[in-house]
């Protein structure tokens, strides 16, 4: 059974406990108050489909935060939620668990720190795992085409929780902003037009300049210093490697994309640079 039926069958939920656990057990109703044979088991921090449970929890409920921290979810948050949900290739049963968990965010009680808390322990110092989670909430906070001042705030209250130092996050958010050029434009190209995402209006190929903040680069760099920038985000983000970490394989379709925006990133400025 995958983790996400775990959890609907109320063992993983159960066993997870914590402000995770209480934001699942709110979501499924009084199905984790059950105590019966079928909580036995136990899984431990650290255990994959535990951390796939936190991920997943932690991830849309977090959006959710974000997306309520003006005061009004736009359009374009919503979009963006179901965008993700889509491209996750989530069921019925995860939809609504995915937009259940949003609303949770979205709630006034909702304790990030707590969450984000506990999210760290789950990863068990697993940082790209970490990484990931934090690039897709900076997605979130640009579904309106900008990052804004309290959105901003949360994203560095997010990120030195989870132990990254604040110029740490602001290139994150420049790397995704530029990564985002070259999924839209790869979307338009395969869909004709544009896609059922973030609204932009007929985006156009993507500069050199944002291939350089997509690998965190200068154009000054050399050859041997951009190599290493590329080989050192493609081990990062690799699907393989962030699923057995922990990641949903519901999200594996997204770190694939991220990957091959960031060969194309590395590709144009190859080409740019005649190497």
């Amino acid at each position: 059974m995958s983790w996400f039926g775990k959890v609907i069958g109320g063992v993983l939920g159960f066993s997870l406990a914590g402000p995770i656990g209480a934001i699942i057990g709110a979501v499924l109703g009084n199905k984790l108050d059950q105590k019966s044979d079928d909580f036995q088991e136990r899984y431990a921090p650290g255990d994959q489909e535990r951390v796939q449970a936190a991920f997943f929890t932690a991830t849309f409920a977090t959006m959710g935060h974000i997306a309520k921290a003006d005061g009004t979810v736009t359009q374009n948050e919503i979009r963006h939620a179901e965008n993700v949900m889509q491209r996750m290739g989530l069921d019925q049963d995860a939809r609504k668990f995915a937009i259940d968990l949003f609303q949770q965010g979205k709630s006034s009680s909702f304790d990030l720190e707590a969450v984000l808390t506990q999210f760290k322990q789950e990863c068990h110092r697993r940082r790209n795992l970490m990484q990931m989670f934090l690039e897709v909430q900076i997605t979130m906070a640009l579904a309106d085409g900008t990052i804004h001042a309290h959105e901003r705030a949360i994203l560095h209250r997010v990120g030195k929780h989870l132990g990254f130092a604040g110029f740490m996050i602001d290139q994150l958010i420049k790397m995704v902003q530029a990564q985002q050029g070259f999924h839209q434009y790869s979307q338009q190209g395969q869909a004709g037009g544009g896609h059922g995402g973030t609204h932009y209006e007929a985006p156009s190929a993507p500069s050199v300049e944002q291939a350089y903040q997509v690998l965190g680069v200068k154009s000054s760099d050399d050859e041997k210093t951009v190599k290493r920038a590329y080989r050192r985000l493609m081990s990062q983000h690799h699907p393989d490697k962030l699923v057995a970490k922990g990641l949903p394989e519901e999200m594996i379709k997204m770190a694939t994309e991220k990957t091959q925006e960031i060969k194309s990133a590395y590709e144009l400025i190859k080409k740019h640079k005649n190497w």
